[in-house]
């Protein structure tokens, strides 16, 4: 049989790449729903097991603790283990922690359950997003990781739409079943996932070059080989200590932060828009109707930066991003008591042009890094980028009681300054680069 000489990256699109596809964003909607879906139904389970203020703070921030964990614990068992056997961790996690909802009766067994929530979401950032950008074709690997973000606001808009439909069902215990519903669509993540194989360019690192061809061969055809791969042998591979002395400690620097600088905002705004909005002198009917609007631009967002990705680049869409988010929130600070359709309209463009540093957080990591720090590069920046989240929403309503709307809105100008100025000093170009390309320091 005649071999092929095109490169895997540059073969079109397979139904394997679109099943990769659906199991890549299928995890992306499951976090965005079992993360939203306490939020629908606080209410209700605090009377419900008597919860005080104190075990409310602790079981809405229990989910961003276990994502901290998880990011860290899902990057290093993804590059020990593989990406096949944690692509199920998640799922199972979804489904028995969702399932407990329906029996457990104290409040720190329901922070429990939150946080191993949070654990599985963390582990489905780096397993997910290392097995789609290892298969995907260079030309719709970026989209596709882009794409991530979005379908996370669907599986959010998703829990909020079941979770009302099942409070106004009348059935008992209402706030029960919504949360346990979260496993129903952690089974179908694990059917989804189930025949997909080992990563090649893993085993590779691992050294079991003759698994990796067999993996290449059953999913591009018996006319593909190692050939047709473009990855370092395991003997050319550094150990990770050597790899961050190298170099690649700055671009964990650089991730680290313009992702930590591009959450911190959002994750604040997001979770207070109503009170930040009211901070504005908008009433009570236009700030709920400014939370949807916002809502629905950081969607917007997300979609146009997942198209444009591939036109306008990567190091351009981060910069510009940073740059329009900062001119945004600036419109704000300097008019606080502005017309309340100029407020609506400055946080919408500013949830409109995050766009695009909210993408490419999950892209940069993946591409930036050889195969045995890929894993480890997301799980990191997922980690303490919850931290800066987490610090953050804390820090809203303090800074907002304490120093006002003005000042708060000084403190983030400032945080997307750093953003902007990070992403114009280390941002490299990977668009048109195969991935050994793009994780080669030169």
């Amino acid at each position: 049989m005649k071999k092929s000489s095109i490169s895997i990256e540059d073969v079109p699109l397979s139904g394997f790449h679109q099943k990769l596809t659906v199991a890549a964003w299928g995890g992306s909607f499951v976090d965005g729903y079992v993360l939203s879906i306490v939020g629908v139904v606080m209410l209700q389970m605090s009377l419900a097991a008597g919860l005080d203020s104190f075990w409310e703070g602790m079981i809405a921030a229990a989910a961003l603790i276990g994502i901290f964990f998880g990011g860290l614990l899902g990057g290093w068992l993804t590059n020990q283990l593989g990406r096949k056997r944690i692509l199920f961790v998640g799922p199972l996690i979804f489904m028995f922690a969702s399932l407990a909802h329906l029996w457990v009766e104290s409040a720190p067994m329901l922070f429990a359950m939150r946080l191993l929530i949070g654990v599985a979401v963390g582990i489905e950032y780096p397993v997910a997003t290392a097995m789609l950008v290892e298969f995907m074709p260079r030309r719709s690997r970026g989209p596709r990781l882009a794409a991530l973000a979005l379908n996370w606001f669907i599986g959010a808009a998703c829990a909020y739409a079941v979770g009302e439909l099942i409070l106004r069902s009348g059935v008992g215990d209402a706030w029960r079943i919504a949360l346990a519903s979260g496993a129903f669509f952690g089974a179908l993540l694990f059917m989804v996932r189930v025949g997909l194989p080992e990563s090649p360019r893993w085993l590779i690192a691992k050294g079991r070059a003759k698994a990796a061809e067999l993996v290449i061969k059953r999913v591009y055809g018996p006319q593909f080989s190692l050939a047709n791969l473009p990855e370092a042998s395991a003997e050319q591979r550094l150990p990770l200590s050597a790899l961050l002395r190298s170099g690649y400690g700055k671009r964990l620097f650089f991730v680290v932060m313009f992702w930590t600088c591009s959450i911190v905002p959002v994750f604040a705004v997001y979770a207070f828009a109503p009170k930040v909005l009211a901070a504005l002198k908008l009433d009570s009917n236009m700030g709920s109707l400014g939370s949807v609007v916002i809502t629905v631009f950081f969607v917007l967002g997300c979609l146009v930066c997942t198209w444009l990705i591939n036109h306008i680049g990567r190091r351009n869409m981060l910069i510009y991003s940073f740059l329009l988010s900062t001119l945004a929130l600036s419109g704000l600070a300097f008019n606080p008591a502005g017309h309340g359709m100029l407020v609506v309209v400055f946080f919408s463009l500013y949830a409109l042009f995050m766009g695009g540093a909210q993408v490419l957080a999950l892209v940069y990591p993946n591409e930036i890094f050889p195969t045995e720090m890929r894993a480890l590069a997301v799980g990191v920046g997922t980690a303490f980028s919850r931290i800066g989240a987490a610090v953050g929403t804390y820090l809203v309503p303090i800074s907002l009681e304490s120093l006002g709307v003005e000042q708060t809105l000084y403190i983030a100008i400032l945080i997307t300054l750093v953003g902007l100025v990070i992403s114009w000093m280390m941002a490299p170009e990977t668009s048109s680069l195969n991935l050994q390309q793009a994780a080669a320091l030169n």
